[in-house]
């Protein structure tokens, strides 16, 4: 490895370090933006679903962790790394990426700056992230029992959201392109608490209240198989989407059960299958 590639690999393993202090869990990352450390099971014929149950590095955001020891374990597994990322969604900051891209043809500074106006809120003083193509990520920090979805371009073009399952290149971080630095004045700021305006325009569009309608079976099995279909990332996401929709249309206490068994085939636990629809039945107004 070249002497700047040990430097850049030295100098992320601290910055990811330091992340960690403040309650960041972080994974390497390759000058690529993605995952340094490959899946252990893409030469598996039939692979299982497996978030990190095996033991073994490469799950991505999944291997995550606010342990120095565990971080610099992914680290030496990875040498070749130069950043890190951030998980997003995960305890205590839940963290959600405003990301302010600037290869669109619009300004999503601008767009951002137009929805506050519009939904009456503002951006607090928060941490900003410097990108190498002049954008800038904002760090805001969600209520612990909702999930926020990851998205492209839904909420503005050119504004990407990165919420639970996705994961923002942590400041320090060097790639392809270049290098990702705190904004002055903000790299001591804890993420702020993101509005609560501007978080509802963050979660899955609500569907009209419609009256349950005589049988539930086929609308109900279709939630169910749209949890099934999930993939590796998406499966809280789904869930909760799925969930939502049940309550809206008034069949969320008859699915709850089914839900659960979806969740659990797709790899969720009970324990966070049942939290993910309790947090669908609050945010929809409803009893868990």
């Amino acid at each position: 490895m070249a002497t700047t590639d040990r430097q850049a690999t030295t100098l992320a393993l601290a910055h990811a370090l330091s992340a960690a202090e403040r309650g960041l869990a972080v994974i390497p990352l390759s000058r690529t933006k993605l995952p340094a450390l490959r899946s252990p099971h893409r030469d598996d014929p039939a692979p299982a679903p497996c978030h990190g149950e095996c033991g073994r590095p490469g799950h991505g955001v999944y291997d995550a962790s606010t342990d120095p020891a565990r971080i610099r374990e992914l680290f030496a597994a990875a040498p070749w790394a130069t950043g890190y990322g951030i998980a997003c969604g995960l305890p205590p900051h839940h963290l959600i990426g405003v990301d302010l891209d600037t290869k669109s043809q619009t300004d999503s500074s601008a767009a951002l700056r137009e929805l506050a106006l519009r939904h009456l809120f503002t951006i607090p003083p928060t941490v900003v992230v410097l990108t190498p193509s002049g954008g800038r990520h904002l760090w805001l920090s969600g209520p612990p029992d909702v999930v926020v979805p990851n998205s492209a371009g839904r909420l503005a073009p050119g504004i990407d959201i990165r919420g639970a399952g996705g994961y923002l290149v942590g400041p320090g971080s060097r790639t392809r392109h270049g290098a990702y630095a705190a904004a002055p004045g903000t790299a001591h700021l804890a993420p702020a608490a993101c509005p609560p305006a501007l978080l509802r325009l963050l979660l899955p569009p609500p569907r009209p209240h419609r009256p349950a309608p005589a049988t539930t079976d086929a609308h109900g099995q279709g939630l169910v198989q749209f949890v099934l279909a999930a993939h590796e990332g998406q499966r809280n996401t789904r869930l909760f989407w799925a969930a939502c929709r049940a309550y809206e249309d008034g069949i969320g206490a008859a699915l709850v059960d089914p839900l659960v068994e979806a969740a659990l085939d797709t790899g969720l636990t009970e324990r966070e299958a049942r939290a993910t629809i309790a947090s669908a039945a609050r945010m929809t107004g409803h009893r868990p």
